[in-house]
């Protein structure tokens, strides 16, 4: 039987379906966001005022439980994703819209720098109507700043699938700060 299916090998697959979880925290909403290798992309979150917590793991595809191994051998669909949990009135979607469009190139379909696969493609991953808008809105506008197209999925967020342990905050374990309102450079690799 294959993962893509249910326990009676033709039941929808759980996978296909919206991001349940809920917020870390009363008052906080959640956001995720693809803009290739989810370290950089996570720091650069944890650093901003209004963030209480970030994940990085795997969503949008149709492989139940992946493991980062499964997403690179590019066969599960899955991007690699930040999912932010984040305070609307310190720090709201549009600001988190802001750094993602600063933090990656979305013209390019399945690559960031030298690292190639669909887990590399821009996404904004919505988890209601008005996130939604305002993505579609923002991007409406990012694309007058671009000569090329830019190729960003606008989405409704997919079930969130937390990648192993040594993912998590990666960059931060390597020694880089974390600290809010931090501007250091962030380096790619610890």
């Amino acid at each position: 039987m294959s993962n893509d299916t249910g326990a009676d090998g033709g039941a929808a697959n759980p996978d296909l379906g919206p991001d349940a979880d809920a917020a870390a925290g009363e008052g906080l909403e959640l956001a995720q966001f693809a803009a290739g290798c989810f370290w950089s992309v996570e720091l650069t979150y944890q650093r901003l005022p209004g963030v209480a917590r970030t994940e990085v793991g795997f969503s949008q595809g149709h492989h139940h439980e992946p493991t980062y191994d499964d997403v690179c051998g590019q066969g599960t669909g899955h991007a690699e994703v930040v999912r932010v949990h984040y305070d609307p009135k310190a720090c709201p979607y549009g600001v988190l819209l802001d750094v993602f469009w600063a933090k990656h190139r979305p013209t390019t379909l399945i690559r960031q720098g030298d690292e190639a696969g669909t887990q590399y493609r821009s996404g904004i991953y919505y988890y209601t109507a008005e996130q939604e808008r305002v993505a579609r809105e923002s991007l409406e506008a990012k694309q007058e700043e671009w000569k090329e197209k830019i190729v960003t999925e606008i989405l409704p967020a997919r079930r969130f699938y937390p990648a192993e342990e040594y993912h998590q905050r990666y960059l931060e374990k390597g020694g880089q700060s974390a600290q809010k309102g931090c501007t250091d450079p962030i380096r790619r690799y610890g």
